[in-house]
């Protein structure tokens, strides 16, 4: 299929393939059908439309990728071979870099600089660490009785998997799931979400020229309801990973059980708490909790969206937040003095503008924004999907903007008086991805980081991330590792062979 021409406000044109995905070529849809318009965020205008895929996709997907894992990859592949195809995908993403980093911002709406310098260089890490492991995925050996029984484990790639993934990090998302599952020497059909489908498929086209092997990679653009469903209750995909809200979540746990009880990984919603103590530097502190919040538009799993701060330094702490925030850039995502961009649909800015008003309604004190940002008037980008950065004070459980996941940048303050406090007001919620801590104590930071209940705890830093260390939650935020060499062991299963190599059974066997 031909690809679509996107030119970009740079000037630039960006060519985009704009099929399904399937033994290394692009394709129609099986059923054909109305095509999947994408949205550019910051003008609500289509930037294009794509092949709009559906179980028969799936199916076709799923087929080819268990040919290729019984023939050419799975088994059949070297760790030698896993590593170069992984390595040479890093270099033509870095190659790629400025188109990758473009059609990210128009896509999803987060701004360019951040894609470039972020999002494409941590996607390209993440395939040149995995690309690493494929050669060190080890067993062990244990001896069972000198001279004539042992036993061995093999890390076996699990077959077929299918990966879902989100519109807030079109390309890291992908990263995280692809590179561990292909470095293990499994074959993935990837769903990436049908709101930012394009540098998913951009990069399905760079893996041909990195040298992957038809079927071992599949993408098929589609609609959670439909492409998602299928690949959840596949009898032939071995294992899930999916990445999202955590009530889709639910329901691909029970499509997985329900199907061929495939194995899955669910990263899940947050309501992440940051605990700032009175012994903090104030001003190294605020930069890290206003990224808590803001960094990509606050549509971040980890958004440290519970600010807790100790009573002693509260009213001076909030001033110095507040203020912070007004000198924070919004706007243009082409634009590099802007750090925040639109939100990702007209549905999502009004469910964020909901909240919002809840938050009046319920009691908070407003302190900053608290409405669509009015910036956009006039521009471009009035149609837009813009909400200004918007803080509350005084918040308390039981109002919405403190218990539910806002997906935006609305952060909710209150105050407390003993790290034990502070302990519980944290742990207070279903969720436990990420958790924030603000101290001068190193004492009480291993103390509290020990206490807090969430996959990651962030000290005197938030939001940054490594290849090399595991992410995944704890409580209803998910299931299973990400990052890291957590990771790998996701994607394999752990075969035990005992070897009898000396002994004889006598018979009959008599007591």
């Amino acid at each position: 299929m031909s690809a679509i021409e996107i030119t970009s406000p740079s000037g630039k044109t960006l060519k985009v393939p704009t099929g399904i995905f399937i033994e290394n070529e692009f394709h129609k849809a099986a059923e054909g059908g109305p095509r999947l318009s994408t949205l550019n965020p910051a003008t609500g205008k289509v930037l294009c439309e794509v092949e709009c895929g559906t179980s028969a996709d799936i199916d076709r997907a799923v087929a080819a990728g268990r040919r290729a894992f019984q023939t050419r990859w799975g088994r059949k592949s070297t760790p030698t071979q896993r590593n170069a195809c992984l390595l040479k995908l890093a270099d033509l993403i870095e190659a790629h870099a400025d188109e990758l980093g473009e059609l990210e911002s128009l896509d999803n709406g987060k701004p360019r600089w951040v894609a470039t310098t972020m999002d494409v260089v941590d996607t390209a890490g993440c395939f040149r660490y995995y690309a690493g492991l494929a050669d060190k995925i080890e067993g062990k050996t244990m001896e069972l009785d000198e001279g004539t029984k042992m036993a061995f484990t093999r890390l076996e790639p699990i077959g077929v998997c299918a990966a879902i993934i989100p519109w807030n990090y079109p390309l890291m998302m992908l990263g995280w799931k692809l590179a561990p599952a292909l470095a293990a020497g499994n074959c993935v059909v990837l769903k990436p979400a049908e709101q930012t489908p394009l540098t998913a498929l951009l990069i399905a086209q760079l893996s041909v020229e990195a040298g992957f092997p038809p079927g071992v990679l599949s993408v098929v653009n589609g609609y959670g309801a439909t492409v998602g469903a299928a690949m959840a209750s596949h009898m032939d995909i071995d294992k899930v990973a999916f990445t999202g809200s955590t009530l889709t979540g639910r329901k691909i746990m029970e499509a997985a059980s329900k199907s061929n009880l495939k194995k899955i990984t669910l990263e899940l919603g947050g309501k992440s708490p940051v605990l700032v103590f009175d012994d903090v530097d104030i001003e190294k502190a605020i930069p890290w909790v206003v990224i808590a919040i803001l960094f990509n538009q606050g549509q971040d799993c980890t958004a440290g969206s519970r600010l807790f701060i100790q009573s002693g330094i509260y009213d001076k702490f909030v001033a110095r937040l507040v203020a912070a925030m007004k000198e924070h850039g919004i706007g243009d995502p082409f634009d590099d003095a802007n750090f925040q961009g639109p939100q990702i649909t007209r549905a999502q800015q009004e469910r964020i503008l909901g909240f919002i008003e809840s938050g009046k309604q319920e009691g908070a004190k407003l302190e900053l924004g608290g409405g669509a940002w009015q910036g956009a008037k006039g521009t471009p980008f009035e149609g837009g999907f813009w909400v200004e950065p918007t803080v509350f004070s005084g918040c308390k459980r039981g109002m919405k903007i403190v218990d539910e996941e806002i997906f935006g940048p609305v952060l909710a303050v209150a105050k407390f008086d003993t790290e034990d406090e502070a302990v519980a007001l944290g742990n207070d919620t279903k969720y436990g991805l990420g958790a924030g801590v603000f101290s001068q104590g190193a004492a009480r930071c291993m103390r509290v980081a020990g206490a807090i209940q969430a996959g990651t705890v962030w000290v005197n830093n938030y939001a940054l991330l490594s290849n090399a260390v595991p992410f995944g939650g704890a409580k209803q935020s998910g299931i299973g590792r990400e990052l890291g060499v957590d990771a790998i062991k996701e994607y394999v299963q752990v075969k035990s062979v005992h070897w009898n190599y000396g002994e004889d059974l006598e018979w009959p066997l008599r007591g």
